[in-house]
């Protein structure tokens, strides 16, 4: 008989998702396995900002211990929470195809208001990312704190004084829960590697290596490494507004990033497009760049607490 592979994830819906979509693509290749559910920090503080707890990889740490420790074989996490260095000892074993990489608002009656730059509006997010993009475009809004599982942060949106709250596509169709009325954000760049669903597993298991490996999707891992090396260029976690975005297009890649302040009053912007035998090294030049565009000035400001 098989090894069962034990999956570690964490507990709330989509997190559970994610992991059952690990656990029947590995069933399709005929390798059985198992869910162990394992919480987080991320989970168990609900009110604090999440660019104040100031931990890369909040919603990781639990499930990377206990995959270090040997109580599970392999970790599911939503690649945008990972850090762009991985814990020595664990190796990247599958990217799967990308969802929706889009933000929505979820607006509490309409989105009539959005055709008005000008005005006020009072707009919930726990992204600094969403909140510095929002700002910019809207510099009148007043950013509120949303937290807690995406069913909570929905029943919120009902619950406060809000216009509305901005929220991953991604998370919400995948649990089935987008509302009618969501509006999407096209021109709100993505974190980078949104949509996108990572597998890891202990560098030197090289078995569970060998039977993740079916389920790697080459031009997702292709798109998100590139994302993730720009935002390691510019040194960014959770607390410095960075997007990326990259995409295949008639072998080509076609890339997308930024860097704003907190505030939303300074924005550096960056479009490149290379051949995909070229993409190596491409969210390295790209963020070298931006940091020699005025990137660099912003990450100062930042870091000064501006």
């Amino acid at each position: 008989m098989s090894k069962i592979i034990r999956i570690g994830t964490r507990e709330s819906q989509l997190a559970v998702w994610q992991a059952n979509s690990v656990k029947k693509l590995l069933q399709e290749h005929g390798i059985p396995s198992e869910l162990i559910y394992i919480k987080s920090e991320g989970d168990t503080d609900l009110t604090t900002p999440l660019y104040e707890i100031g931990v890369q990889g909040i919603f990781t740490r639990a499930l990377d211990v206990a995959l270090l420790k040997g109580d599970i074989d392999v970790a599911v996490h939503s690649m945008k929470d990972v850090p762009t260095q991985l814990p020595a000892g664990i190796a990247q074993a599958a990217v799967l195809p990308r969802a929706s990489y889009k933000d929505l608002l979820v607006p509490k009656v309409d989105g009539a208001f959005l055709g008005d730059a000008s005005a006020p509006n009072v707009i919930a997010t726990s992204s600094i990312r969403r909140k510095a993009q929002w700002l910019n475009r809207y510099p009148n809004a007043t950013i509120e704190n949303l937290r807690g599982n995406v069913n909570t942060r929905l029943r919120k949106v009902q619950e406060n004084e809000w216009q509305g709250a901005i929220f991953a596509a991604a998370g919400l169709e995948r649990i089935g829960v987008r509302p009618e009325n969501a509006v999407e954000l096209d021109w709100m760049l993505p974190a980078p590697a949104q949509g996108a669903v990572v597998v890891v597993a202990r560098a030197d298991d090289a078995f569970v290596l060998e039977q993740c490996a079916y389920l790697n999707d080459k031009h997702t891992a292709w798109a998100v490494t590139i994302e993730r090396d720009f935002l390691r260029g510019l040194m960014g976690g959770c607390a410095t507004p960075i997007s990326a975005f990259a995409q295949i297009v008639n072998d080509e890649i076609v890339f997308q990033g930024s860097i704003l302040s907190v505030d939303g009053k300074d924005k550096v912007e960056i479009n490149k497009t290379v051949p995909v035998t070229e993409r190596e090294n491409l969210g390295q030049l790209a963020a070298i760049e931006v940091l020699a565009n005025g990137g660099e000035a912003i990450l100062n400001k930042i870091r000064n607490g501006k």
